[in-house]
């Protein structure tokens, strides 16, 4: 009674041992499966690459292709020889070659100014800037002139007293003549005793008293030549007052001494200026010069060529918002002193005019000056250049390294003077790996492409 009791108590719990054991053969499954396909795609690619090896190991040599030797496409240039003469540039800036501070030369208040008198404007020789007041000065120029006329009639005086006086001298000579005649006429008297002594001494005392007159005439005409004297040259410096106060009037008004460009001005109207003060600054219109400073070694280039330095044309490029402008030049002078913080020596050249644009001072430039002329050179691309002193040549298809004497350079060619025979073929390409012996061919010889760089020139 008891066993059958505990029956229905236990079938509950093998039914659940049962579902238990089912799920665990479920979840197991599936993992199994998954591990055998995996081992299986394995085994397939491990025997596929084995069958490759062995039937490239079984598989038999087939004929080899010999390897073809490389040929580099490249241009050359046929050496030539002649005369060459290249440019070098050197930079520097313009200055005004003629210049002129324009001073007060008198002192007072301005009262005109041009107005022209603005920086940048031109100005023509003679035009008036700055007229200052003139009214003082037209009083010391009648003052002067009033004085000099008295001056002047002071001396007309002094001029009728000399001739008065040369007069009177004249008189009194002839009266002593008389005098002595009529004395000498008295002793012959006496001598021949008709005379008396009365007389004779009577004739005395008038000659004695004419030789005084005369003298005192003769001393009165010295003063009066003195005083006429004395009267010129009072004259003279009255005179030099009037010139002076001539120029003082003519220097309240300050004019252009040439055709120029205002460069400076300080005047203003109703300042009141003292002589030498600076009013206006000019540069002469068309003077403008370069001034750059060339190398020792470039100097010395251009004073042994035949045409020299001075005068030597150059072309002057000032370069405004991107846009070159060229203007002609000429050297026309070297600097006084050599440059030696700059290295080298300094040079001035004259810039000619553009009619379109001037060329003005405090420009930077650029110059190109016409270096020496070299005979028998060769010119050839900086390209064809190895190592800065060898070329490759190329005879028979094949490259054979020259050295050479690289004389100058001139933009993007180089000229050299030796080291190289006419009618040789230079090779103008840079190629990485040149060295001698390598084959090379010109474009449309050589049908396989090289990585050559094919950046020279030439033919």
């Amino acid at each position: 009674m008891e066993k059958d009791e505990l029956q229905p108590a236990q079938q509950p719990a093998e039914e659940e041992a049962s579902r238990s054991s089912e799920r665990r053969d479920r979840t197991a499954h599936p993992f199994w499966r998954g591990l055998l396909q995996t081992v299986l795609v394995f085994v397939v690619l491990a025997a596929a690459v084995a069958g490759m090896r062995y039937m490239a190991a079984t598989a038999p040599e087939g004929p080899k292709r010999p390897p073809s030797e490389q040929v580099y496409t490249v241009q050359t240039q046929t050496v030539a020889f002649g005369s060459h003469q290249p440019d070098f540039s050197v930079f520097g800036t313009t200055i005004a070659g003629k210049t002129v501070e324009l001073r007060a030369l008198v002192a007072g208040e301005i009262v005109s100014i041009s107005d022209d008198v603005e920086v940048g404007r031109r100005v023509e020789a003679g035009d008036t800037l700055v007229t200052l007041d003139d009214f003082p000065y037209r009083g010391a120029l009648t003052e002067a002139r009033a004085n000099l006329r008295e001056a002047e009639a002071t001396l007309t005086e002094r001029q009728a007293s000399v001739r008065a006086e040369e007069i009177a001298v004249s008189r009194a000579q002839e009266q002593l003549e008389l005098a002595r005649t009529d004395l000498e006429r008295a002793e012959q008297l006496r001598a021949r005793g008709t005379g008396t002594q009365q007389s004779l001494d009577e004739r005395q005392l008038i000659l004695s008293q004419r030789a005084q007159a005369l003298e005192e005439r003769q001393s009165n005409l010295e003063v009066a030549r003195a005083r006429l004297e004395q009267q010129q040259a009072v004259n003279d410096r009255l005179r030099w007052r009037v010139e002076e106060a001539e120029r003082n009037l003519a220097d309240t008004v300050l004019k252009a001494p040439f055709d120029g460009v205002v460069m400076n001005e300080t005047a203003g109207l109703g300042r009141k200026v003292s002589a030498s003060d600076l009013l206006v600054e000019l540069y002469r219109e068309g003077s403008v010069e370069a001034r750059f400073v060339v190398s020792d070694r470039q100097f010395g280039r251009l004073i042994s060529d035949p045409e020299g330095v001075i005068g030597r044309k150059v072309d002057i490029t000032w370069t405004v918002g991107g846009e070159p402008l060229v203007y002609e030049g000429k050297i026309d002078r070297i600097g006084a002193e050599v440059v030696a913080d700059r290295g080298g020596v300094e040079l001035f050249a004259s810039v000619k005019d553009r009619p379109e644009v001037d060329l003005r001072p405090g420009a930077f430039v650029e110059v190109s000056v016409p270096d020496k002329t070299w005979q028998n050179a060769v010119r050839l691309p900086e390209t064809a250049l190895y190592g800065g002193n060898a070329v490759f040549v190329v005879e028979d298809g094949r490259l054979q390294r020259r050295p050479v004497d690289v004389a100058a350079y001139d933009g993007a060619d180089v000229i050299v003077t030796s080291g190289l025979s006419e009618g040789e073929t230079v090779m103008t390409t840079q190629i990485a790996d040149a060295r001698e012996g390598i084959k090379v061919a010109k474009p449309g010889e050589n049908k396989r492409i090289s990585p050559a760089m094919s950046m020279g020139h030439g033919s």
